[in-house]
């Protein structure tokens, strides 16, 4: 399945066909009108990319200040993962529309053989996302772990958001399962979401320790 991509500079650049991304080249207000309107897309998957994409900036803010000198790892790998993450919006609600289309057909042979191709992408798309979002956890806790207080605030929210986004990647993953044949298998992609989402919680722990104990400094 392709999905569009960014540019350097994390603005959405133009796929194969020559368009842009549309959720990442709309404004806020445009996206959110989008996810509120009664259309199949977006829908959870793009917010789920698009909040793990906001922790990843988060924590690429946070570790871009010149208080958090030493942690130049932190903030160019947490913009990687934005970039990475960020197009993923798009490509879920269209690995979707491949799945209405399969559901749409007459019932046989063709239509499981369709809908079962059309699903596994559709489950790609939230395994990725939920991948990402326990890396960005991970490197919000690390920075919530350096004990700046200027930084504190951000890398929390960016631990938050980021095991909220892996917690809802992980459930549209199970629940797309539900649509496949019973010849048609994935556990062995499924199986790599209770790692992935205990990684995100466990960087969440660590987040959330490190704030109380700057608390009660």
């Amino acid at each position: 399945m392709d999905e569009p991509s960014a540019s350097s500079d994390g603005v959405a650049a133009p796929d194969e066909n020559g368009a842009l991304d549309p959720y990442m080249s709309a404004t806020v207000a445009e996206f959110l009108d989008d996810l509120a309107a009664r259309t199949p897309a977006p829908g959870g998957g793009a917010a789920a990319s698009v909040t793990c994409a906001m922790a990843a900036g988060l924590v690429e803010m946070a570790a871009s200040f010149a208080s958090a000198k030493g942690l130049e790892r932190v903030r160019d790998r947490a913009h990687e993962l934005r970039e990475e993450v960020s197009p993923l919006a798009h490509a879920d609600g269209r690995a979707y529309a491949v799945v209405l289309d399969a559901l749409r057909m007459a019932p046989g042979a063709e239509r499981t053989t369709s809908l079962d191709t059309a699903v596994a992408g559709a489950i790609a798309c939230p395994m990725h996302i939920l991948r990402v979002a326990a890396e960005v956890a991970t490197l919000a806790a690390d920075m919530a772990e350096t004990g700046n207080r200027n930084l504190e605030g951000d890398a929390l929210a960016g631990a938050l958001l980021a095991e909220a986004a892996a917690r809802s990647a992980a459930t549209l993953a199970h629940l797309n399962v539900s649509l496949l044949s019973r010849h048609a298998s994935l556990d062995a992609q499924l199986e790599r979401v209770r790692p992935e989402l205990a990684k995100a919680t466990r960087a969440r722990e660590r987040a959330v320790d490190a704030y109380a104990r700057l608390e009660r400094v």
